[in-house]
């Protein structure tokens, strides 16, 4: 029998507070249930599966992560909106470690909510690079560049990298001027290139998700 007042909403709260406090990886179960004060089986009241479970974790993640990165970025573009990108993303990383970690598993083959996440996450990134007039092919490589930078840098800060004694928060700057300065040298191949058409922007945002 569920244990009276417990829900799905309180389920998925206390997984994202373990995960912060002790990190997506070590999450299972037995664990949840350990700390909801409920037997394993009795849990699948409330989940579906483990894997079910991170499907929701990956959803919040993405979510909190746009809503954090758009009100950092209302009102600024080019630069500005790619320097206010990366603090908020770092920012919620270290508050949030494990839903951040939630925000980068693939979502391919998961919940229409996941997939719809990713593809408002990836619509972000292509909005800051139409402030830079990057757009077509040359787009989609840059967002996965942003991406991959941002996500290298603070996976590495998070988990000890930086371990020499130069300022992190100087590192992190310097990256990104130098996002900054790659953007403006794919201005002249995307001006040849030319806009994505809404079929082919739609055709790309599946291919970009089905490679998270």
């Amino acid at each position: 029998m569920p244990r009276a007042g417990l829900n799905s909403g309180a389920v998925l709260a206390t997984a994202v507070a373990l995960a912060d406090s002790d990190g997506l990886e070590t999450l299972t179960v037995a664990k949840l249930a350990s700390f909801l004060g409920i037997k394993a089986p009795s849990l699948y009241n409330h989940i579906l599966s483990l894997e079910g479970l991170k499907d929701s974790l990956t959803t919040q993640g993405l979510r909190s992560l746009l809503d954090r990165s758009r009100d950092a970025m209302a009102g600024v573009a080019g630069q500005d909106a790619l320097e206010a990108l990366g603090h908020s993303q770092r920012s919620f990383a270290k508050e949030h470690p494990g839903l951040w970690a939630a925000a980068q598993l693939p979502v391919a083959g998961w919940s229409e909510a996941s997939q719809t996440a990713a593809n408002a996450y990836l619509a972000l990134l292509l909005a800051v690079l139409r402030g830079y007039g990057v757009t077509g092919d040359a787009a989609i490589h840059a967002a996965r560049f942003i991406r991959a930078s941002l996500r290298g840098f603070i996976d590495l800060e998070l988990g000890g990298g930086f371990g020499l004694p130069q300022n992190v928060d100087a590192s992190f700057s310097t990256l990104l001027k130098m996002l900054d300065a790659g953007m403006r040298t794919l201005l002249d191949t995307s001006a040849s290139a030319g806009p994505l058409s809404h079929a082919e922007e739609r055709s790309k945002r599946s291919v970009l998700v089905a490679s998270r």
